[in-house]
């Protein structure tokens, strides 16, 4: 998907949410660990009631992978129900990946060719080599971890190293590689007042936000600071909508979350 697509599906849905399909067995429904695949009955059931709500699917591979064989069948029944069902959907597989240039481009097969994912997350700290193989995919996007909002992002993230912080120079640096009007980038809610300065260094990208709702971030912060003329968000929402409730009512609810995000991002829409 080009980010053309994506931006003209955020002006028909009037929305720019992205829902993290997380699925952790000890928080989905019990009526759903009877059936022969509770995670992808789950993630079914979130997609049917929300697709036309959101721009953006992202699961966290960890979900996945933490149920070994069986894990990875799900993510890939998931991946391949939305695209062939919702093929205007952009998705993410959230894998933080970033390794030396040969491992980095069977992690990219994996993901964008393999398992056709639009996008993967990818870790920086290894460099050029690290993230080029993820870029070599054509209409297919790497989003780099640039700032985020977890407690340790201060560890390294913000250390000044001649006179600049670490990064700015990590986006500053990533322009440079081939292919890079392929990157995007995740920037954490909870440092809204961060936004401005990163649109000084990538005014074009799109910004992939967590951190909105759950985490404390807020939305109308975030879109002040970071919003470009193309919209260039995708806001988010993981536990917040997919475990709005436990119970057999769990889809309903989750589009009810959905929904009340989406009409929050639609007014802003409107006066942007």
């Amino acid at each position: 998907m080009t980010t053309s697509q994506l931006t003209q599906q955020i002006r028909q849905k009037k929305s720019f949410l992205c829902i993290g399909l997380d699925v952790d067995l000890n928080k989905i429904p019990k009526h759903l660990l009877e059936t022969e695949d509770p995670i992808f009955e789950f993630n079914k059931a979130i997609i049917d009631a929300t697709h036309d709500l959101a721009v953006c699917y992202k699961p966290n591979t960890a979900f996945y992978e933490a149920y070994g064989l069986k894990g990875w069948q799900s993510l890939e029944k998931t991946i391949h129900y939305l695209n062939e069902n919702h093929p205007e959907i952009f998705t993410i597989a959230d894998a933080k990946r970033g390794d030396i240039g040969n491992t980095s481009t069977m992690y990219a097969k994996a993901f964008l060719e393999d398992l056709n994912f639009d996008s993967v997350t990818v870790a920086p700290y290894m460099g050029k080599d690290s993230v080029e193989p993820f870029l070599q995919f054509e209409n297919k996007h790497a989003i780099m971890l640039a700032l985020t909002s977890n407690e340790g992002a201060f560890d390294f993230q913000t250390l000044e190293a001649h006179g600049k912080e670490l990064y700015k120079q990590v986006l500053e640096i990533s322009k440079t590689w081939k292919n890079s009007e392929r990157l995007m980038y995740v920037v954490g809610a909870t440092k809204a007042e961060y936004f401005t300065e990163i649109r000084k260094i990538v005014p074009d990208s799109f910004l992939l936000v967590p951190g909105v709702g759950a985490q404390g971030g807020s939305l109308s912060e975030v879109c002040k600071y970071g919003m470009n003329d193309h919209v260039g968000l995708l806001i988010n929402s993981s536990r917040g909508i997919i475990y709005a409730s436990a119970e057999n009512d769990f889809a309903e609810k989750a589009r009810e979350e959905a929904m009340r995000i989406q009409e929050e991002m639609s007014a802003i829409l409107l006066n942007h």
